[in-house]
């Protein structure tokens, strides 16, 4: 009989009495149980981003366990997939995170294992939620605002974190040099430390271009919440048309309110979570977050063996 105590691994999640934490990522939804874990597992990037972004130093576990490996999730820098290779009963598991199939210029590639079981992010949970090929995406965008430059300002609205240097890495291989907001500018600073190039000017920053750059029609990325007022503050200033764009995979359900919309997600929809269902080849499937119930059901009417995941953790032998 099997005596030794299972070790309790929160997903994500703020879970009292967890062993350990595990956070996938650096985005503020998957970071609840930094500030109270004694014993974080995650990558070297996601501390260091989630130092930089929110002045949280986290208590990190001094190594893995025997059994347990982080595997990238291709979702952002540093984002990763957790598998565990005895869930108590002798069967092998992976907890997704956030993750998607395709290239993104600024995350390493998802790099996939197979596993007995499969917890699996919901964020795109509809079959008729397509999203287009990167690189079409990457070029519309591109070309949208090469034209916009040549009679205005363009203002994108982005996440300071992962989005809005993805788009920086965009406009750079279109040849754009954009300008950044203060918290985007700390945040680019790990990410070129970790050898992802990228070309920016900031106010905030010793040397930078920032000043001549503005001189010109110029591309702007921030988080403003105030965005309305900014756009409206910049046009002013410069006396100048200022275009307003955004690039998020919502893009594909809503219409926001700005002057073009690209669907550009860091999440895989329901096609590319089949490809990677079927590439890990699970046994059994657990849908997890906001999204569960509906994602295991479609899932279940394709032949899956699947259900909602109703826990927050995980255990491992």
């Amino acid at each position: 009989m099997h005596e030794e105590k299972a070790m309790t691994i929160s997903l994500d999640a703020k879970l009292k009495g967890s062993d350990m934490d595990f956070v996938s990522h650096a985005h503020s939804d998957h970071i609840a149980a930094v500030k109270s874990s004694e014993s974080m597992l995650c990558s070297t990037q996601t501390a260091e981003l989630i130092s930089t972004a929110y002045g949280i130093a986290p208590k990190l576990v001094g190594s893995k366990p025997e059994g347990v490996g982080l595997y990238d999730s291709g979702h952002m820098l540093g984002s990763k997939q957790l598998y565990i290779e005895n869930d108590g009963e002798g069967h092998s598991l992976v907890y997704s995170g956030d993750f998607q199939m395709m290239k993104s210029v600024t995350a390493a590639p998802i790099s996939i294992r197979n596993a007995d079981c499969l917890i699996i992010d919901s964020t795109y949970p509809d079959p008729r939620i397509r999203f287009d090929a990167r690189e079409e995406v990457e070029t519309a965008l591109a070309r949208w605002v090469a034209r916009a430059l040549k009679s205005g300002i363009v203002l994108f609205k982005a996440y300071a974190m992962g989005k809005a240097q993805e788009l920086i890495k965009i406009l750079n291989n279109a040849g754009i040099t954009p300008v950044v907001n203060k918290k985007i500018s700390a945040i680019n600073k790990i990410y070129v430390k970790n050898k992802i190039g990228l070309d920016y000017a900031s106010a905030y920053d010793e040397g930078s271009d920032y000043e001549s750059i503005l001189k010109n029609n110029f591309v702007g990325i921030v988080d403003s919440r105030n965005f309305g007022n900014l756009v409206e503050a910049v046009g002013y200033a410069h006396r100048k048309r200022v275009y307003t764009s955004t690039a998020t995979g919502f893009a594909k359900s809503f219409r926001f309110n700005v002057d073009a919309q690209f669907c550009l997600s860091d999440h895989a929809d329901f096609r590319q979570s089949l490809e990677y269902i079927d590439a890990v080849s699970p046994k059994k499937i657990y849908t997890y977050g906001p999204n569960r119930d509906i994602f295991a059901a479609n899932l279940s009417a394709l032949g899956y063996n699947a259900e909602p995941y109703q826990k927050k953790a995980i255990d491992a032998f």
